[in-house]
């Protein structure tokens, strides 16, 4: 069984297709998503200094296979390290006035299982319908029949994208990207 806490060596490293080049400047859309918190965050309503947010395609469950390939696609793998490593680096993010929050396209009750098992101190959001992905045009591919979002990362001030990462690799050096973008742009 893979072990979901660690980066295979020979993963396929994702190219910039341009598919976020879109992004930046762009006011957030009046959508309510759903949180492992309970409730729901609106998106052009964060309110905090700055709001980051990693989206990723899945994070996989111990004991149950990923899907056949996974590994093969570029950007794929690495939800779970990319997750604690925002885990790890959350206090150091707050100190420099911003919030985080996860979003993948699983629902809410599968992140729920994830925050808890991670110890993850912020909210994971649920674009189960695509409803976010789509108005922004977020880059998706599809495996197994399932339609997940590409590994990117938005920082967002004002209500609007500050600052895009895309693609994103490898997905364990994010948040310490993210820290390091953050502390240069105070």
């Amino acid at each position: 069984m893979t072990d979901l806490n660690a980066l295979p060596q020979d993963l396929p490293v994702p190219e910039d297709d341009g598919a976020c080049d879109h992004l930046r400047g762009m006011a957030m859309p009046a959508i309510a998503l759903p949180s492992t918190n309970g409730g729901t965050v609106r998106l052009d309503r964060l309110g905090a200094e700055r709001t980051v947010i990693y989206a990723y395609p899945r994070t996989g469950q111990p004991g149950v296979a990923l899907p056949d390939g996974w590994d093969a696609i570029p950007g794929a793998r690495g939800c779970t390290p990319q997750a604690c490593a925002f885990r790890d680096h959350h206090a150091e993010l707050k100190t420099l006035g911003a919030d985080v929050y996860g979003l993948s396209t699983q629902d809410t009750d599968y992140q729920r299982e994830v925050a808890e098992r991670l110890h993850l101190p912020f909210a994971i959001l649920s674009d189960a319908g695509l409803e976010f992905a789509s108005t922004l045009r977020l880059p998706t591919f599809t495996v197994d029949g399932m339609p997940l979002v590409k590994r990117l990362t938005l920082i967002v001030k004002d209500d609007r994208i500050e600052h895009v990462f895309y693609p994103v690799f490898p997905p364990d050096r994010s948040a310490g990207d993210v820290v390091a973008w953050l502390t240069v742009h105070r």
